[in-house]
């Protein structure tokens, strides 16, 4: 009898285990990072919970006028031009430099205005050094300027199904036709 449950729980584990599931946290793979997040809705989620989707990733702040209104217009004609919608596979990700006054309703409105609606999108915040280790590991650059403003790079990354840095977008008003290219193909592995 025990030899029945043995062999039932160990095909129950097996077949439970999903190719998401199976998937190596690679050792260049921001799932590495141990950091916990809060998104729009204000649930908390670790970084490792993305794992198994495709994930293009830019780093701005809600109340910028200059870069990030930019940067969040090349992510929606980016999310446009790859053309995918409703899916498990990929999620679009706005990360926040400013924790601080950037929260959970205030990354949910920019979301809604920005029409950024469609279950692919997703707003993080974190803690101050959790936002400048991942800003560090994805080569990000920011600083703040004043109390309401921040200098800071113009990245759109691209991270595979294992959480590992495949390809970086720099700089603003540059062909999105590589990136698009490079997210299809992430999607096919």
């Amino acid at each position: 009898m025990k030899k029945i449950i043995y062999i039932i729980l160990s095909l129950l584990t097996f077949f439970s285990c999903t190719k998401e599931n199976n998937l190596a946290i690679l050792p260049n793979s921001i799932y590495n990072l141990t950091s916990k997040w809060e998104n729009q809705n204000g649930d908390t989620i670790a970084l490792s919970d993305l794992k198994g989707k495709v994930v293009v990733l830019t780093m701005i702040y809600t109340s910028c006028k200059t870069a990030c209104p930019r940067l969040s217009a090349e992510m929606r004609e980016i999310y446009k031009n790859v053309n995918i919608k409703n899916s498990q596979d990929i999620r679009y990700v706005l990360v926040s430099i400013d924790p601080e006054n950037d929260n959970p309703q205030i990354m949910m409105d920019y979301l809604s205005n920005n029409k950024f609606n469609d279950i692919e999108w997703l707003f993080l915040r974190s803690n101050e050094e959790s936002t400048k280790e991942l800003a560090n590991t994805l080569s990000v650059k920011y600083k703040q300027i004043d109390p309401l403003e921040f200098s800071h790079s113009n990245i759109i990354s691209v991270l595979s199904k294992q959480g590992e840095l495949v390809h970086q977008k720099i700089g603003m008003n540059t062909d999105i036709d590589p990136i698009i290219m490079k997210i299809k193909n992430e999607l096919k592995k």
